[in-house]
């Protein structure tokens, strides 16, 4: 019998899934998301082409575990819609893996308790990781559940670009620097192979933007070195969180304003970034459109520090072959693609505009000696591959 996988990538009050035939490759028969709206909910399910093939509403709220009951609705759906299909495994995106999962694992008991120690590292997405995946547990117990990890791709940095200066305590303890979109930067690569493959085993630099952003120097198809390290706060400014920061403000914000901890992290995670310079909001779109001088600070900020991330990596990686843009903004923001771009013509970087305007794939002019080219991700393929792959591992095994 054929063998179906599905992908969940859970938050606190939406759950992006998708449905996919796994065996002769992976063909995405679905993808949805079952989101909050008001005491309500909405689930909007698309084909593999993008077209909507279902979508309801309801006004009864989804109950106390909002994962809980918006699984048993996934899990009604696709008995409606794919009655006879052989779901065989559930992958779920799990944000941080700390120091001890290098690859994607089946979801246990003692694995689950193990992760819920990573949640002060990631505190705006492991809660949410977490709750799917005992949602998914209790709404689906007869299916094998795997847990696929953003900072897996980081594994194997050098000591310098795993470490602070900190007391070696500390780094020992997991005080270290971990790297996240790892998916994200993993997928970058399989496509490169796929369409450039030459560019995908030279000196890249992959910038993932979008409301959480980070950027990665790989080399040879492996994680150098990240944007991103302890938590998904530092590197680059984002939807929310500050980005880079002095520590002593930290302090300041304690000792001098007499803020508690959970105030100042509400700072760090959710009033900061683009929504903090801007005052208004965090969404790319309204900031390119406002008149607004905060609107455009913000940008300029954001483009700033994407340009100044991009020397560091390129330091990092002793030269650049091969720019890549991916995320919403990444992808889709011609006009921050543009502005840092136009920054990098002492890295070798010459832009065609047109192409850039246009959404093309490669939006470098032909004599440039860098490729810039941008990649939609697709973080829940990479979620599926997993999960197949660590099946067909565990069946290589017991046969």
């Amino acid at each position: 019998m054929t063998r179906h996988l599905i992908t969940l990538n859970s938050g606190s009050s939406s759950i992006k899934f998708s449905l996919y035939e796994a065996d002769g490759g992976l063909n995405a028969l679905a993808i949805g998301v079952i989101e909050m709206v008001g005491p309500g909910g909405r689930l909007v399910v698309r084909d593999g082409a993008g077209t909507v093939t279902h979508e309801e509403h309801w006004d009864e709220p989804l109950g106390p575990s909002f994962h809980t009951c918006a699984f048993q609705r996934v899990l009604a759906w696709r008995q409606r819609a794919f009655p006879d299909i052989n779901v065989v495994a559930a992958g779920h995106r799990v944000v941080h893996g700390g120091a001890r999962f290098r690859e994607s694992v089946i979801i246990s008991d003692a694995v689950v308790e193990e992760l819920k120690t990573f949640i002060p590292l990631a505190p705006l997405h492991q809660p949410h990781n977490l709750a799917g995946i005992r949602g998914a547990r209790e709404a689906w117990p007869h299916v094998t559940q795997v847990a696929c990890f953003d900072t897996a791709f980081h594994f194997g940095h050098a000591f310098v670009h795993q470490t602070y200066a900190l007391p070696r305590t500390l780094f020992d303890e997991g005080v270290r620097r971990y790297g996240f979109h790892g998916l994200s930067y993993e997928y970058v690569v399989r496509r490169l192979r796929e369409i450039a493959p030459q560019h995908a085993e030279g000196r890249l630099i992959a910038a993932h933007l979008g409301n959480g952003a980070s950027m990665c120097a790989i080399r040879g198809g492996r994680s150098i070195s990240s944007t991103m390290g302890f938590s998904a706060v530092e590197g680059l400014p984002m939807g929310t969180r500050t980005g880079s920061l002095d520590p002593a403000v930290v302090l300041y914000l304690i000792q001098q304003k007499g803020l508690e901890p959970q105030a100042v992290a509400d700072i760090l995670y959710r009033q900061s970034g683009l929504r903090g310079i801007s005052g208004f909001s965090q969404d790319m779109r309204e900031l390119l459109a406002s008149p607004r001088p905060e609107a455009t600070q913000a940008v300029e900020y954001f483009v700033a520090r994407i340009r100044h991330e991009t020397g560091a990596l390129a330091a990092d990686l002793k030269g650049v072959d091969t720019l890549t843009f991916s995320g919403g903004i990444g992808e889709h923001a011609w006009q921050v693609r543009e502005r840092v771009l136009e920054g990098l013509e002492w890295l070798g970087v010459s832009l065609d505009r047109a192409a850039n305007r246009a959404g093309a794939a490669v939006i470098s002019a032909a004599q440039s000696r860098v490729k810039v080219f941008i990649v939609p991700t697709d973080e829940e393929g990479m979620i599926a591959r997993h999960t197949l792959d660590l099946l067909d591992r565990m069946g290589a095994l017991q046969a």
